[in-house]
């Protein structure tokens, strides 16, 4: 049974990843990029990880999705025609394809897949909510607090520039 659930929830990831990047309608890929989300966190279910699926559903899913479709209705975007991939942009996602890879399999076997820099073991399968508290308010702390603050800004940015101004036709 885990079998055929791994397959349905990679399935539904990779095509609606797939369904993001080609959708002509960007309310369309944020509700793909939705339902990727969701194939993700059944992923981590599979895996005993329940901590990380629900936070992928309450974080990512909840607010960052929710953060996308309110940034898009707010800059009133229109699907249209969009521009054939040239030759360098292609040639260039496949150079930026294979070093990923290739960085990725040195990590691994670098690191051996489960161990981690900082604890020198292998986690265990689930592992508990206090190791992932005291990594998120000791070593991750600044990074999530960037991040914070960085879509507080893209998000006040998406607002001034929505925002109609009355009376600047008056300006010129």
């Amino acid at each position: 049974m885990a079998d055929i659930l791994f397959h349905l929830f990679a399935f539904l990831t990779i095509g609606s990843s797939v369904a993001v990047v080609y959708n002509h309608n960007a309310v369309n890929s944020a509700l793909a990029f939705l339902v990727g989300l969701i194939g993700v966190s059944g992923l981590f279910v599979l895996l005993d990880s329940f901590l990380l699926a629900v936070l992928m559903v309450l974080v990512y899913a909840g607010a960052v999705v929710a953060l996308f479709l309110f940034i898009i209705m707010l800059l009133d975007m229109q699907g249209g025609e969009r521009k054939p991939f040239s030759k360098a942009t292609a040639v260039a996602a496949l150079i930026g394809a294979a070093l990923l890879t290739v960085c990725t399999m040195t990590l691994i076997r670098k690191f051996g897949g489960l161990e981690t820099a900082e604890m020198g073991s292998i986690l265990p399968v689930g592992a508990n909510l206090k190791h992932y508290a005291d990594l998120l308010f000791t070593t991750y702390l600044l990074p999530v607090q960037v991040v914070g603050f960085l879509l507080l800004i893209a998000m006040l940015g998406v607002i001034v520039l929505s925002k109609k101004f009355a009376g600047l036709e008056d300006v010129k």
